[in-house]
C-alpha cells in the first residue's frame, strides 16, 4: 500500500487536518510514534531513577522499554485495521518504526540527559519531569523529518 493510498480513505474524515500534505502526515505519523515512545521512556526513566541503576543502564531500559511500546501500538493498528497476522504486521513496519524510535531515542535520552533529568534522585523531583518536557519535543522535531523521509520513499507504512 502506498502512502498516498494510506491515507486516501482518511481524506474527508482528516481533511482539515491538511489531508495529504506530507508534512501533515508525516507529523502525524511521528505524534503516533511518540506516543509510544514516550510510553516506554517515562517507564524506563521512572525505574532507572527509582533503583537508582545509574544513567546508562537507565538508558538503555528507557530506549528497549520504547522499542516495546512504540512497536505493539505500530503493529496493533496494522494488525487490527488490515486484518494481518503479528508477523505479517511486523513484516510491513519493521524498518519505519525501528529508524523513527531510534532516531526519537537518541534525541530524547539525549535531551534527558543533558537537562539532568535522568540523574535526578527521585521521580517527585521537578528535574525529572523537566527532563521529560524537553525530551519530549527533542525527540518529536528530531523524527519529522526521518518520518517525512520515510513516508516519502514508501518506508514507514501508515497505521
Amino acid at each position: 500500500m502506498s502512502h498516498s493510498e494510506c491515507h486516501s480513505s482518511e481524506q474527508h474524515a482528516h481533511h482539515h487536518h491538511g489531508g495529504n500534505n506530507p508534512l501533515v502526515t508525516s507529523a502525524q505519523a511521528t505524534l503516533h510514534c511518540l506516543t509510544g515512545c514516550v510510553i516506554g521512556e517515562v517507564a524506563g526513566l521512572a525505574i532507572g531513577v527509582t533503583l537508582g541503576i545509574g544513567v546508562w543502564p537507565t538508558i538503555i531500559l528507557a530506549t528497549v522499554l520504547a522499542y516495546i511500546s512504540g512497536f505493539t501500538l505500530g503493529l496493533l493498528p496494522v494488525m487490527k485495521r488490515q486484518n494481518k497476522t503479528f508477523w505479517q504486521a511486523l513484516k510491513l513496519i519493521w524498518i519505519g518504526e525501528a529508524v523513527s524510535i531510534g532516531v526519537m531515542e537518541i534525541a530524547m535520552n539525549g535531551a534527558d540527559y543533558m537537562v539532568g533529568g535522568m540523574q535526578a534522585g527521585s521521580v517527585l523531583s521537578p528535574m525529572f519531569w523537566l527532563g521529560i518536557a524537553v525530551a519530549v519535543p527533542a525527540g518529536f522535531l528530531a523524527a519529522w523529518p526521518v518520518n517525512w523521509w520515510l513516508l516519502s520513499r514508501d518506508l514507514k507504512k501508515c497505521h
